[in-house]
């Protein structure tokens, strides 16, 4: 069972997408990373996110419980959209959210970078480096972003264009907070 860990929603549960072809992230490493979030941004308020590999959308509405202003999902798989769309009606917060469902790497470029960028791609693909280097060129990172990158415990993440600012094990789960290198 998903719920929502902290904010205005907080103990909300949360529709999983039907199958196997999504892991959603775990309540504990859910929490871990919003700590880590927390303690270097003070707060979510008025914040931008985007949820990308979003799954359930469990990670831009622990955002959105907590204050962020606007959260953007994206997913390509039509269970998993599915589950976004109907966790957004459940807790009545369409007009803060964008659902789009296609692939990350179809991303156009942005007029100004997001906040918050929350990546849980499919384990051991590499694909959350390839779209974090996609995503700093179109301008969605800016100095400003904190990036979060969910890997399997024992992937290391090769990101050219990012440092990792902090790293944390939760069970089966590696926890990587990046910034842009100085």
């Amino acid at each position: 069972m998903l719920r929502i860990i902290a904010g205005e929603w907080r103990g909300r549960k949360l529709a999983a997408p039907e199958g196997d072809a999504t892991r959603p992230t775990a309540d504990r490493t859910r929490e871990t990373l919003f700590s880590m979030l927390t303690s270097r941004l003070g707060s979510f308020e008025g914040l931008k996110v985007a949820d990308l590999f979003a799954g359930s959308g469990a990670l831009g509405l622990e955002a959105l419980s907590r204050g962020a202003e606007h959260a953007l999902f994206v997913e390509q798989d039509p269970a998993a959209i599915r589950a976004i769309r109907a966790n957004i009606a459940a807790l009545r917060c369409a007009p803060q959210c964008d659902v789009r469902a296609s692939s990350v790497l179809s991303l156009g470029p942005v007029k100004e970078p997001l906040d918050v960028i929350l990546l849980d791609p499919p384990y051991k693909t590499g694909a959350g480096a390839v779209a974090i280097d996609k995503l700093v060129r179109l301008g969605w990172i800016g100095e400003g972003t904190w990036v979060s990158l969910e890997t399997e415990a024992k992937e290391v993440p090769q990101i050219k264009s990012l440092e990792i600012e902090s790293e944390r094990t939760v069970g089966k789960a590696r926890l990587t907070l990046l910034r842009l290198k100085s």
